[in-house]
Order: structure tokens, then C-alpha cells, then sequence
């Protein structure tokens, strides 16, 4: 990544300071836009990499996503080899939305492509947070339309770390429907460092640890973090209440997570369940994500951060 833009990119969001010969970048988020992706930074340091074309992953994500430190908290894309387990390479870049059955469609792994189609909201960055809004289209491989997205980001500085807020909506042109999977929802894939199988910790809202208590159950948040350089770096994925349905977790020890509205039977949780979007109906579904660091000896009141969230994201 590019920590230093040109000088015109930094005058388009008005975060230059001339003096002398000198530049000065202020406290603020950059937005760097390129043909096929975004480069965000704050402060000079990087925060994560929007990916919206991508000829090996037809579908966007983020990716290289670090915490204030400097630290990367998602696992290197691609896998480096000695460093990072290389399963699931082109499925789990960082953070991503997609869905394993979406109208017998399987976007999850691939088969089926998710494409950008255009940035509703076009970036925008000042010393408080980052913003846009894109608009996918979400295809089978033919090339016929399944339903479309409409997904507004925010990046937003505070004092427990930096939020990442995930806001999509889903409509169509005739009904669609979400199937009963695991691989259903907004996925994460932390640096190997801190997965569980590292020495890392997952922790929810409810006291649960690790794979074993959190893998299949509702909870408001789930926190998967690891001790580095005596930094506890991580990322807590907190759910909106006022989503359609609780969130499963699709938890695993070699650092994976997943926020699962969908999957009822294949968590042994009740009966199949078969979402249905009519024409002129839209399905929402709203998250956070909290991108945090802290002294391994003083960590982040997780719960004074939820309710932060909900805070800003208008609840």
C-alpha cells in the first residue's frame, strides 16, 4: 500500500498542510480509490483495502485490515506461506458478506459471482470517518440476475478503535430466497497470530470461549482476538438487534468467524429455514465491526463498546 498519495488525491479530501517544503498529513481517514479497489488509511497508517473487482474472487472484500498500532488483524491475503495456513485462500480474504445457498446459488464459494456495479455514495474521508456505498449485483454464472445489494460502509474513529459499519440491503425483480447453511452471512478471517489454535481467544457477549461453547449460538457480540508484541489485537463482530433474526456463529478455532441470521437446522437449532424476499420487499441486515488494540494488561471494555455501536448505528 501506498502511504503517500499524490498530492492532488490528498487536496481532494482537504487533509494536506503545506510548509516549506514539507507535507503534512492531518489526524484524518484518506481514501485512496484505484481502478479496482480502495486503499483507506488513517493518519498515515493503513486500515484496510476495499477490493471491489477482483479476476481471481468474483466478489468484493476487505482485506489487510489493521488496527491503530500497525498491526494486520486479518490474515495475509494471499497466504504466506510459513507464516499462514492456506486453506480456504480464496474464500477467506479478511472480511467479506456472502451467501452459500441464495436461491440454490452458491456465492460463498465462488460458483457464483457477486459483481460491483457502481458506488451509490462515492467515497468520501475527513478527520472523523470514511464513507461510500456501493450497489452489487448478485448473478448465477449464466449471467441471470438473482437480487441486488445496496451496502453502505462506515469507518469511524474512536476510542475503543476503529469501527468498520456494514449496512446492506437486498431486493429483486422477482422473489428470491435464503437457504439453511453455514456459509450464510458476514465472514472473517483473523490473522493466523491470533487465531485459537495460535494462543488466541474467541469471547461472546455471554461469557462463551473459543469454537467449542460459541459454534451455533445467538449472541449481541463476538470477539476474536490474540496477545502480540503485548498488544491484544483483534476484531469483535457485533450484531444489530433490529436485524430480521439473532446471528448465529459460525465459530472456528484456526481463525474463523461468521455472522449467521440464516442457518437454523444446520446448527441443530430447529426446523430448515427458507427466507423469503417477495418483489417490492428488501431484506436488511446491519453490523458492526471493531477493529481494536490495546495493552494486553488494560484490554477494551467489550460491552461499553456494544453499546456504542448501537449508538452510532442509530439504535
Amino acid at each position: 500500500m501506498n502511504l503517500y498519495p499524490t498530492l492532488s488525491k490528498l487536496l481532494f479530501f482537504g487533509l494536506v498542510v503545506v510548509s516549506g517544503n514539507c507535507l503534512a498529513i492531518e489526524p484524518g481517514f484518506v481514501i485512496e480509490q484505484q481502478s479496482d479497489r480502495l486503499v483507506i488509511s488513517l493518519a498515515g497508517q493503513p486500515v484496510a483495502t476495499y477490493v471491489f473487482r477482483d479476476q481471481t474472487i468474483p466478489r468484493p472484500y476487505f482485506a489487510h485490515v489493521h488496527v491503530g498500532s500497525g498491526q494486520q488483524v486479518t490474515r495475509n491475503h494471499p497466504p504466506v506461506p510459513g507464516i499462514d495456513s492456506s486453506d480456504h485462500a480464496t474464500l477467506h480474504p479478511g472480511i467479506w458478506m456472502a451467501f452459500g445457498d441464495l436461491s440454490g446459488c452458491d456465492f460463498w464459494r465462488n460458483k457464483d459471482p457477486i459483481v460491483h456495479e457502481a458506488f451509490v455514495e462515492k467515497p468520501q474521508a475527513d478527520d472523523k470517518q470514511a464513507s461510500f456505498a456501493v450497489r452489487n449485483r448478485y448473478q448465477r454464472a449464466d449471467g441471470t440476475l438473482v437480487c441486488r445489494e445496496t451496502c453502505r460502509f462506515s469507518l469511524i474513529n474512536s476510542p475503543f478503535g476503529c469501527w468498520l459499519l456494514w449496512d446492506s440491503v437486498f431486493d429483486g425483480e422477482s422473489e428470491f430466497f435464503f437457504g439453511d447453511q453455514e456459509e450464510m452471512g458476514l465472514g472473517m478471517r483473523v490473522s493466523t497470530a491470533i487465531s485459537v489454535k495460535q494462543n488466541g481467544t474467541m469471547l461472546d457477549s455471554e461469557g462463551r470461549r473459543n469454537e467449542k461453547e460459541i459454534w451455533g449460538n445467538t449472541t449481541n457480540w463476538c470477539d476474536y482476538s490474540g496477545v502480540v508484541d503485548g498488544q491484544r489485537i483483534g476484531m469483535t463482530l457485533m450484531c444489530h438487534p433490529k436485524n430480521f433474526r439473532p446471528s448465529r456463529m459460525h465459530a472456528r478455532d484456526y481463525g474463523f468467524l461468521t455472522a449467521n441470521p440464516f442457518g437454523q437446522k444446520v446448527f441443530d437449532k430447529g426446523e430448515r429455514s427458507k427466507v423469503i424476499v417477495k418483489p417490492g420487499e428488501t431484506l436488511r441486515l446491519r453490523y458492526g465491526l471493531l477493529l481494536h488494540g490495546a495493552p494486553a494488561s488494560a484490554p477494551i471494555d467489550l460491552s461499553a463498546a456494544y453499546a456504542l455501536y448501537l449508538k452510532q448505528s442509530g439504535e
